[in-house]
């Protein structure tokens, strides 16, 4: 059957696909949404008064991450969680290869989890949905790794843009998050796609923002506020990013799947129960913060309480923003799909919420205050900014989000002040904090971008003659008059690297003919100083080409040590260099 777009070229290809991307993940943002909503609706309507919201708030939450993980587990046979973090690994070591199911997989997981109760946010599922779609479209389509990895964004800026309907937003968040470096020229599928999906949104959502708020003028006289807002989302960040891996670290290392789904559950459940806020994605808890109206708490939960004393109050949100990591992780850790994305932004209003009720409390007798609600808007930021690593993203979401354009100077400046101190303790983000410890990331540093583009696969010589360890002299000698390389691998019967012959050591034997057979390859073979293994890093070849001094390295199977060939520093600089030179065109 004849490719419809056989006629064009690439470039218009990539730009055709672009739009069709955008619409169809667009869609897919739209499709996702109504179908949490229509979900909790169901629940909400079956089980919201039952025994006073006991059952909604501490079971239900459970049923939908065990529901989930059995549909991972037995009918995808796939963990799809973390999807950005999925996202990331695929540029840098799948050629931005994304499995097929992949392009509805998350959609159907994360309605599941969210609706349910879980305690994540569904951007993360989605922007794994959108670089899903964006990939699949560029292989069927038979396109280049680079022609993926930009369809591959395109998905991803669509996600974004269509489930917060904030286009901009979705551009940035693929130059700041996903992808390490693209040229001016590769802007326009970008633009393409996030605008394409955002029409879609708004067709079937809608022209409200995603938080409609009701905002206070802004005034110079709180920049010095929001600059303790800034150091306090800060320290939240880093509280967030760390306290999340080392939540996720120590439940992991439960093996019993059901057992861990079980102690997830029921503290996932407590915790709903003691504070509802954390149902859920948890946005629909922020309406009367980022409208300034007064908390009630009554009815809702056994510590409502604490909404009594105006000190309390505060408490009480910080214990709310403290626990949303453990909800979070909890809800992951147990099964459930979800993602960091959205509790990033309801921790980023709480912290807002908590730093100007506290410092309207501090302030009380005096003609000083600060709008609570500009606040949560701009702690929202703030968080983002921290955790994210991706401040541009954070201002300009928020601000497109919330139409909170008034409050651009505080935006930039808390994000920036939040963005300045997380990073004065941590250099990664949460989405690229492990795949940095394992040399794996693509960073805004060509360098070192292109060398972790770069694949063993790319740079091996497997031109080499091995020779048998066994092997004569005489035999030796065939081989050597065969070759145009002076190193020979020695491998075992079974195909195994035991080490190398250089043409050098037999230089003054190979001539003497009477000693053809009694003279054997291990009477001249060398050790390799090191081994290259096939799946290994670009990076971490480097460190042993410097640690050895070697200019050849062999290069072996992880599993079974089987030789494959051999890389040298030449060949990795000439790979080098013509990458370079595709990376930093147009």
């Amino acid at each position: 059957m004849m490719n419809p777009f056989s006629r064009l070229s690439e470039r218009n290809l990539l730009l055709v696909l672009s739009v069709v991307t955008g619409l169809v993940v667009g869609l897919a943002a739209v499709i996702l949404k109504t179908l949490i909503r229509l979900i909790q609706h169901g629940l909400g309507n079956a089980f919201g008064d039952l025994w006073n919201g006991v059952i909604y708030y501490i079971a239900l939450p459970g049923v939908g991450m065990l529901l989930a993980m059995l549909f991972c587990r037995y009918l995808l046979k796939d963990n799809i969680g973390h999807g950005v973090t999925k996202a990331l690994q695929a540029v840098s070591r799948h050629d931005s290869r994304i499995k097929p199911h992949n392009t509805w997989s998350s959609i159907v997981a994360s309605s599941v989890t969210i609706g349910f109760g879980g305690s994540v946010g569904a951007e993360a599922p989605i922007v794994y949905t959108g670089a899903a779609i964006g990939s699949n479209f560029a292989r069927k389509a038979g396109m280049s790794y680079r022609s993926m990895t930009i369809l591959l964004g395109c998905g991803a800026a669509a996600a974004v843009a269509g489930i917060f309907k904030a286009p901009l937003a979705g551009v940035l968040f693929v130059l700041e998050i996903l992808l390490f470096n693209i040229s001016m020229n590769s802007m326009m599928p970008l633009l393409l796609s996030t605008v394409s999906a955002t029409v879609v949104s708004y067709i079937f959502l809608g022209k409200s923002t995603p938080f409609e708020c009701t905002l206070m003028p802004f005034n110079l006289a709180n920049i010095p506020f929001y600059l303790i807002l800034g150091i306090f989302c800060g320290g939240c960040s880093i509280y967030f990013i760390r306290a999340t891996l080392w939540l996720e670290d120590r439940i992991g290392k439960m093996r019993n799947a059901y057992l861990r789904w079980g102690l997830c559950a029921i503290g996932l459940g407590l915790l709903i129960f003691l504070f509802p806020q954390l149902y859920g994605e948890g946005y629909d808890s922020l309406g009367s913060l980022l409208n300034g109206n007064e908390l009630s708490l009554e009815g809702q939960t056994p510590l409502a309480f604490l909404s009594r004393s105006p000190w309390s109050v505060p408490v009480f949100f910080m214990l709310i923003l403290l626990l949303k990591v453990f909800s979070m992780t909890l809800t992951n850790a147990g099964g459930g799909v979800g993602g960091t994305f959205g509790p990033t932004l309801f921790v980023g209003a709480i912290a807002g919420f908590v730093v100007a009720r506290t410092l309207n409390l501090m302030l009380s007798g005096t003609s000083l205050s600060v709008p609570e609600q500009n606040f949560v808007l701009v702690g929202m930021a703030g968080l983002m900014a921290g955790v994210m690593q991706a401040p541009m993203t954070a201002i300009f979401l928020i601000a497109e989000i919330s139409g909170g354009y008034d409050l651009f100077l505080p935006l930039i400046l808390t994000a920036t002040i939040a963005f300045g101190t997380t990073r004065l303790v941590e250099k990664y983000s949460i989405y690229t904090k492990r795949i940095a410890q394992k040399g794996e990331l693509l960073t805004h540093d060509s360098d070192q971008a292109v060398l972790t583009l770069l694949k063993v696969n790319d740079v091996i010589e497997n031109d080499f003659s091995p020779v048998k360890i066994d092997d004569t002299l005489g035999r030796l000698v065939e081989v050597v008059s065969e070759s145009s390389r002076n190193i020979f691998p020695v491998v075992d019967s079974k195909g195994r690297f035991q080490g190398y012959v250089s043409l050098e050591d037999i230089r003054k034997d190979m001539f003497r003919s009477g000693e053809y057979e009694t003279l054997h390859v291990f009477n001249f073979m060398r050790s390799a100083v090191e081994y290259v293994y096939d799946d290994e890093s670009m990076d971490s070849v480097m460190r042993k080409f410097e640690s050895t001094s070697a200019w050849n390295l062999p290069v072996v199977r992880r599993s079974d040590r089987a030789y494959i060939g051999f890389v040298s520093k030449s060949k990795i600089f000439s790979a080098y260099r013509d990458e370079l030179r595709i990376f930093s065109q147009d």
